[in-house]
Order: structure tokens, then sequence, then C-alpha cells
């Protein structure tokens, strides 16, 4: 839809709900981050049953105040391993996503929560619901990789 408002943000109105992933402009894209810093943690993965486990234990990059990644633009300078969601590649990671996870929801045709900050028009509210890592992630280089399976938690 050539003629679709944008807001001063650069998005389209609820853009979400009107257009599959693979539609979305770049800033439409990042803008579905609901900034909760679960992605970046670590995750051991259960190589008899695929089951992933999320642990506390974050990304050296997290910022554990924000739930950002501190290098966001060159994060794979400092770690090559990180994932770059982008919609054609999505359907091979959706399953380590939380299940709070914007892209994930959608992906699967579900909705998104109330306390996205697309809905709720503030980037706090993903703190004030509590679906967050803000206060409680450990970093990875305080704990050997080893030990990480004394730091799994449920994925919230």
């Amino acid at each position: 839809m050539a003629d679709d408002p944008i807001d001063r943000d650069g998005l389209r109105p609820r853009f979400w709900e009107r257009f599959p992933l693979h539609k979305l402009t770049e800033r439409e894209w990042e803008a579905l981050c609901d900034g909760c810093g679960k992605c970046c943690l670590n995750k051991l993965e259960d190589a008899d049953t695929g089951e992933v486990f999320f642990t506390r234990v974050a990304c050296r990059l997290l910022d554990d105040e924000t739930c950002r990644c501190g290098q966001y633009e060159t994060r794979r300078q400092f770690v090559p391993e990180c994932v770059v969601l982008k919609p054609s590649t999505l359907h091979e990671v959706a399953y380590w996503l939380p299940r709070t996870c914007a892209y994930k929801l959608l992906h699967e045709g579900r909705k998104l929560y109330a306390w996205h900050p697309l809905l709720s028009g503030t980037p706090d509210s993903v703190h004030d619901a509590g679906v967050s890592v803000q206060g409680w992630t450990v970093p990875e280089y305080e704990v050997p990789e080893e030990d990480w399976e004394d730091h799994i938690i449920e994925d919230q």
C-alpha cells in the first residue's frame, strides 16, 4: 500500500497486524523487538530431545538494566555466533526464541501481548510487566560454560 501513512517513527499503523513478516520494512522489523533481552540469554539444547533450556547467563554484550545489546550494530564483530533474526531465517530459529517473543508469536500466527511496547506505547512496559531479564542476569564471562546448567531458568 504505497499511500499508507507513516508515523513519526517511520512505521505504518499497526503494521504487525496488517502485513506478513517478509513485507515489513527494516524499521518495522526492528520495532517488533520488545526489548526483553531473553534472546541474549545463553541457552542449552538437549542433543537427544532438542529441548532448549534458557539460563540466567547473558551474552557479554547485554546491558542488564536496559535489556539491550551494548554493541547492537557491530555485535557480530564481538560475538560472531550471534544470530541475526531475519524474516527469511525465522523458521530456522523460532524454536529457541522465548515464548513471549513478538517474532515467534507473529511467525506462529498469534497476537502480541498487551505489554508489548507497540501496544502500550512505552518501552518500559516489558519491564513493568515483569517479562524482561532486567536486573537478574549473570554475565557469561563470570560463569564457566560447564557451569551454565546451574543457571537454568524456566522460559517465562
